[in-house]
């Protein structure tokens, strides 16, 4: 098992290139599948979930090639099999876009229940709601979603939330409906219209992507296209934060700035100065930070997969923050973690009340998910001493390289397997 090792309290500088969005990846590559010819998706993210998902298009039938690390080339025309273990996407939430994909493609799908990330209950009731209009019968057992169609047609479909999730599953299955779908209430976020400007690239019909009314207007006849997906704004999120805990002066390179803006108010808010230009942004901190109070909500307000990490950050401030989770109730499981590194903080439900400036003492934590261990990692990079971060697995899920990303700062940080933690030396 690999471990994080972490001397904090370095002062990062520099600047850092932001990959390919995870969250646009793992919609875009399913959607491959809505393809009658050959699909190139440039600046995808080198991480285990754009493995995964690679593999399973592989069991499918579908050729992948990798052309470089970042350019994936898919031929999914000869699919025929909907039949995937649970083994192999255990671990990946957003393996439910293989229904959607595959119930417009060939009008059935047979996929284990998503895994990913354990922080609370994520139903996928809106999804189901979506396929039942379009004219699908749904049936779960023996772990397994079980959804077929003699045919699709479209149908006004209400979502009684702002599911990312349900919105784009309806849209990969809409796109091969007769006639036209519309999505009231259908979420905002940028890897939404990311996923819609790909199939719009192979011919698709999608309007509307980015605000809470989609229309697509289905067909038979999508073609192959080469697209290359938006930068990933959690991770310009979690490096901006990062300059932010240790005082330092970074710049983040290949962002799309208005994605960030309710990151970028919180930081200005807290003191920092924050200046962007086309495609960079540059979070300077130079003095004592203060509190904020921080509210989690759908795009375009403040992302929940950034909260943790502005969680950690709020610890370092000065004064009393109050931090809403109003996306996920569960969220805040890893507490006890940060708690570990000296965080101050007292949980009510979905409100987190962190008081700063606490004085962060390096420990041995573990990540419980994704965002939870980028969290602990940003606390790291703050506290005094030495931090070890166990279950590294889950940050691997959603950050490519992070390690020499942080070290080019200037971060002192360095990935060990379990044999090799007996060498690091306290400080």
């Amino acid at each position: 098992m690999d471990h994080f090792v972490i001397v904090g309290r370095n002062r990062l500088s520099g600047k850092v290139n932001i990959s390919g969005a995870k969250n646009a990846a793992v919609a875009i590559i399913p959607a491959t599948l809505a393809s009658n010819g050959i699909c190139t998706i440039e600046n995808l993210p080198n991480i285990e979930d754009v493995s995964n998902y690679t593999l399973a298009l592989k069991k499918m039938g579908a050729s992948c090639k990798f052309l470089d690390k970042s350019t994936l080339q898919i031929d999914a025309r000869k699919v025929k099999s909907t039949l995937l273990s649970s083994e192999m996407l255990k671990d990946m939430r957003a393996s439910y876009y293989l229904i959607g994909a595959l119930l417009g493609r060939l009008g059935h799908a047979q996929v284990p229940l998503p895994g990913g990330c354990n922080f609370g209950s994520r139903p996928i009731d809106q999804h189901i709601k979506g396929f039942e209009a379009l004219g699908a019968k749904v049936v779960i057992e023996h772990g397994l979603i079980k959804v077929t169609a003699d045919r699709l047609v479209g149908s006004n479909i209400y979502l009684d939330m702002a599911s990312v999730g349900a919105t784009i599953n309806i849209m990969l299955a809409a796109v091969h409906a007769e006639g036209v779908t519309t999505i009231e209430n259908a979420a905002k976020e940028p890897h939404i219209v990311d996923c819609a400007n790909f199939l719009n690239m192979c011919g698709a019909g999608i309007k509307g992507a980015g605000t809470d009314i989609i229309r697509i207007v289905g067909t038979n006849h999508l073609k192959g296209c080469t697209y290359a997906i938006i930068p990933d704004q959690i991770e310009a999120g979690t490096y901006m934060i990062s300059s932010a805990i240790t005082g330092g002066d970074v710049t983040v390179c290949n962002v799309i700035p208005k994605h960030m803006d309710s990151l970028t108010a919180k930081l200005i808010e807290m003191g920092c100065d924050v200046r962007d230009g086309d495609d960079w942004i540059r979070v300077k901190a130079d003095r004592q930070l203060n509190a904020a109070n921080v509210k989690t909500l759908y795009y375009p307000g403040f992302p929940t997969d950034l909260q943790p990490q502005m969680t950690a950050l709020l610890a370092c401030a000065s004064g009393t923050s109050f931090v809403t989770e109003s996306v996920f109730p569960n969220r805040f499981q890893y507490v006890d973690q940060l708690m570990r590194l000296g965080v101050k903080i007292k949980i009510d439900g979905r409100m987190a009340v962190v008081e700063g400036p606490a004085r962060l003492t390096g420990a041995d934590v573990i990540a419980a998910d994704l965002r939870a261990g980028a969290a602990l990692v940003m606390a790291a990079l703050a506290a005094a001493g030495v931090t070890k971060i166990s279950n590294t697995h889950y940050i691997d899920r959603g950050y490519e390289g992070l390690e020499y990303k942080l070290s080019s700062l200037g971060a002192n940080i360095r990935r060990l397997t379990t044999g090799d933690l007996s060498s690091v030396v306290e400080v």
